[in-house]
């Protein structure tokens, strides 16, 4: 999709990071950006900070962890705005604990932020996209979605399993003119790992060395956009840890001894 003026793009995780970033990318397109997440006060924040870019900004607050919320953000956006073209499914959360101590209900949560949340927003905005012959997933998963790594057994298989879904729906629907990216970012500076959760679910909040010194949030942003444009199926983004992704791919011994030793933070 080369031209994004006056197109109609939603963003999910839109308050910080990746999202926020994301935000500005389009904004300065000229696209129609409505913005999400489940904090109204940073969205707010988020929107003041683009006026000077565009005056097309819009806010809608719900929460991915809860079902009927995010439906019902669908049924507003599509009622107001009236289309979606292109639908960036980035919001998430992610997770730092042993599979073995982790409850089946930190599994579910992680699955509902990441996977099925997305996946009721596609439902949604997929049929009119149908209807026009044209639409755009852009879908964040992670490269902890190429292969599993300690400590995210639910994270890495909440990101896998997207590849599946969204592979599917670019196969089926390919002929009424949509298409499908997905992103798959390396350490990113952002509050991701203060975000995630531990054993009982609860937020975390340390920041991983290797975050730290990840790359920024904008200039993963613009290579997501360049590659939107580019109508790219499959991208990487990030630094030297994308080498994990070789190593699984063409090494596989190697990948399972560097997974069983390397330290997960």
């Amino acid at each position: 999709m080369k031209d994004l003026k006056n197109k109609v793009v939603w963003i999910t995780g839109a308050s910080s990071g990746i999202g926020e970033a994301l935000a500005g990318e389009f904004a300065r397109k000229g696209s129609k950006v409505i913005i999400s997440s489940h904090e109204p006060e940073e969205l707010e924040r988020v929107k003041e900070s683009l006026t000077a870019v565009s005056k097309e900004v819009y806010p809608v607050v719900f929460n991915l962890g809860k079902p009927d919320e995010v439906a019902a953000a669908a049924e507003k956006v599509l009622k107001d705005f009236g289309r979606v073209d292109v639908m960036m499914n980035n919001g998430g959360i992610s997770q730092r604990a042993l599979a073995v101590e982790s409850p089946v209900e930190v599994d579910r949560l992680v699955m509902e932020i990441d996977y099925f949340a997305g996946i009721i927003l596609a439902k949604a905005v997929l049929p009119g996209m149908i209807e026009r012959g044209e639409g755009y997933f852009g879908v964040t998963s992670s490269i902890a979605g190429k292969f599993g790594f300690p400590m995210r057994s639910a994270y890495s298989a909440a990101k896998r399993a997207l590849f599946g879904f969204y592979e599917s729906l670019l196969a089926e629907n390919y002929k009424y003119g949509i298409r499908v990216t997905m992103l798959s970012p390396g350490r990113v500076r952002t509050n991701i790992s203060m975000n995630s959760i531990d054993k009982e679910g609860n937020a975390r909040k340390v920041m991983d060395p290797g975050q730290a010194n990840g790359i920024t949030p904008e200039k993963c942003a613009a290579k997501m956009v360049r590659s939107i444009q580019k109508n790219k199926r499959d991208v990487l983004i990030g630094s030297t840890e994308l080498a994990m992704v070789y190593i699984y791919k063409y090494a596989r011994r190697l990948y399972y001894r560097m997974a069983r030793t390397m330290d997960p933070l």
